[in-house]
């Protein structure tokens, strides 16, 4: 037993001496190759005896499977941070420019001049009205990137009206109430060339929009329910042509008069009657071409002005041209015609045409006033055959026209935390035709209604002006808080009675009902308080 134990104590005490003599050594080489600023020539400059030869070849290749496990995954982390998506200022919602999608694993271009170089990337056009002033985006992947956003407000209506319903506005919806304007669910999938969009439209969008709609009559399918709850469903190809060319499909943002369908993006809250009253979203097919790293042109084949589907035989073209020079620069020219979109009317035809500039004019990051910046819209329009006439009255009809424009000038305080806009517009709109129609007892755009009528040559002119203050503790989200002050010529605003019958919607949409008469002034005045919110 003793000698078993002690054989056991003098094979523990071997053992011990060579892990120690092992460690000793193992230690001094690692010091040795230290020592050098490169592993292969310390390996190279190392003298070993014959005897120790193998066990030092041993440890040498051990470092060497270290250092080409570590280099590893210094490479897996580089190609993961190169493949995180860039940072492109070139959203315009009411208008959204998609950026060519150039390789994921190349670092971003912005040089203008280069041939490789992302559209617009050369500058950041945050500070643009219609667009995201977000510069990244948590949780976007090589295949998609997420959007994500929440509008939500209050409005108080200082005529009170008993129904709580705002008219004419495609923006705000209700009084007195706090309202879930629009939750969007969605983002971006990309996949080398192949592109796709998709944002739902949940909470008073999603009735409001179709709602102001006609062409759903048309036919079967109940296209207004179909597309409700979708904002933006597209999907599409970017071919590798110049500074990009994108051929899409589907539901998408429009790009007439200027303000975006989403407040985030926005100056403003309620835009003046120039973008209000004129298309936010288009169905059909679009093209976007970049010929250079400052100028996309995009035609459009569509369905119809602001429709889900065609209004008579004939679907609608148009275009737009975008032109940022630099970075305080953006030009914006739009043009739509051909399409014959009076429900009922064939032989009408509308043409019109929506530009606008923006110029940021002053930026000193550092000071008190840190950006400023004014933009100016104009839009020009009519309608021609089917009884109304272009240029007048005369033998084929009254005049059926839209003119109008819309200013504003945005202020940013503190490193843009904070910010002040003030602004407003005109039109003059003979046959009503871009009107957005009061919902007198449930009236739609299909239904109209006898106590609002939309006749040829009947008279609308109509005058805004707002005063919108932003607190903006995140790039992702604002604090908002707007006065509104909106007249017009004849009896068109909520008043105290509202615009809803005594018992509710009666009868068809829009009809008449014995005894009872909307409650329409000329001007009203509220205030918005809103929570906004983009990721």
């Amino acid at each position: 037993m003793k000698n078993r134990i002690t054989s056991c104590g003098q094979r523990f005490g071997l053992a011990a001496f060579t892990f120690a003599a092992g460690m000793a050594l193992c230690t001094s080489d690692l010091r040795a190759q230290t020592t050098e600023p490169n592993l292969q020539t310390a390996v190279e400059n190392t003298q070993a005896t014959p005897e120790h030869q193998t066990a030092q070849d041993q440890k040498i290749q051990q470092l060497q499977d270290k250092l080409e496990e570590i280099q590893k995954q210094l490479m897996e982390l580089k190609q993961a941070s190169s493949s995180a998506p860039e940072t492109h200022h070139t959203t315009t919602a009411k208008a959204s420019v998609a950026a060519a999608d150039l390789s994921e694993t190349e670092p971003e271009v912005t040089d203008p001049a280069s041939p490789h170089s992302e559209p617009f990337a050369f500058a950041d056009f945050t500070w643009l009205t219609g667009n995201p002033r977000t510069k990244d985006t948590p949780y976007a992947t090589k295949f998609f990137t997420p959007d994500i956003r929440s509008d939500v407000s209050y409005t108080y209506d200082f005529r009170h009206p008993q129904d709580d319903t705002i008219v004419g506005s495609s923006e705000v919806f209700r009084s007195s109430e706090v309202a879930l304007t629009d939750l969007g669910i969605g983002g971006d999938f990309h996949y080398n060339n192949v592109r796709a969009r998709v944002l739902s439209q949940i909470g008073l969008y999603a009735t409001a929009t179709p709602r102001n709609d006609a062409s759903p009559s048309r036919g079967q399918w109940d296209l207004a329910n179909a597309y409700r709850y979708v904002g933006e469903a597209n999907a599409g190809y970017h071919f590798n042509v110049q500074h990009g060319l994108n051929v899409d499909a589907g539901i998408f943002l429009s790009y007439i008069g200027l303000f975006s369908f989403y407040q985030f993006d926005n100056w403003a809250y309620q835009p003046s009657y120039v973008s209000s009253n004129t298309p936010w979203f288009f169905n059909g097919v679009r093209v976007q071409w970049f010929p250079t790293a400052k100028l996309k042109i995009e035609p459009w084949f569509i369905n119809g002005w602001q429709s889900y589907g065609r209004f008579n035989n004939r679907p609608g073209l148009g275009g737009s041209i975008l032109y940022r020079p630099n970075g305080n620069w953006s030009i914006v020219g739009n043009q739509y015609g051909y399409g014959e979109d009076a429900l009922g009317v064939g032989s009408r035809t509308r043409y019109h045409t929506d530009d606008s500039v923006q110029y940021k004019y002053y930026e000193r990051p550092n000071s008190f006033v840190s950006k400023a910046a004014a933009t100016l819209t104009g839009d020009a329009g009519c309608e021609s055959g089917g009884g109304v006439s272009c240029f007048g009255n005369g033998k084929t009809g009254p005049k059926q026209s839209f003119l109008g424009f819309m200013a504003y000038n945005r202020l940013w305080f503190d490193h843009d935390i904070f910010g002040l806009t003030l602004g407003g517009g005109r039109i003059n709109n003979p046959g009503r035709y871009l009107v957005l129609l009061p919902p007198i007892n449930g009236a739609t755009a299909a239904s109209g209604t006898p106590y609002f009528t939309e006749n040829p040559g009947d008279p609308f002119k109509a005058w805004d002006a707002s005063v919108t203050a932003d607190y903006m503790p995140s790039q992702y989200f604002t604090y908002r808080l707007e006065y509104n002050h909106r007249a017009a010529n004849v009896p068109y605003f909520a008043g105290p009675g509202g615009v809803t019958p005594p018992g509710g919607n009666t009868g068809a949409a829009g009809s008449l009902v014995s005894g009872w008469s909307p409650d329409l002034r000329n001007s009203e005045n509220r205030v918005t308080f809103a929570f906004l919110m983009k990721f």
